[in-house]
């Protein structure tokens, strides 16, 4: 599941990740926060929030992020992942 952080800066996209994450996560929360946040910023930066229960992404979210990411290739000011989750900070 996919929530958003409250009162993130205007410029700042904020997400906390737990579970499975699939495509219906990005398609109903971080894809329209991101248009949402372009809609007034040029750039913007992204704060992404693995918490202890994090299981991973389907193939699906994985495409979706894939995707999202190519799309708005120079929107991205500063991208931070924060997580415990050991395996994701040693890919990161």
């Amino acid at each position: 599941m996919m929530k958003l952080l409250a009162n993130p800066p205007d410029h700042v996209v904020g997400v906390s990740a737990s579970g499975q994450i699939d495509a219906k996560d990005y398609e109903t929360v971080l894809i329209p926060a991101i248009d949402s946040a372009l809609q007034k910023h040029k750039r913007i930066r992204v704060l992404y929030l693995l918490t202890k229960d994090f299981q991973g992404f389907t193939t699906g979210a994985m495409w979706d992020d894939a995707k999202l990411g190519l799309a708005h290739l120079r929107a991205w000011e500063r991208i931070a992942v924060v997580t415990d989750v050991h395996w994701v900070a040693s890919a990161t």
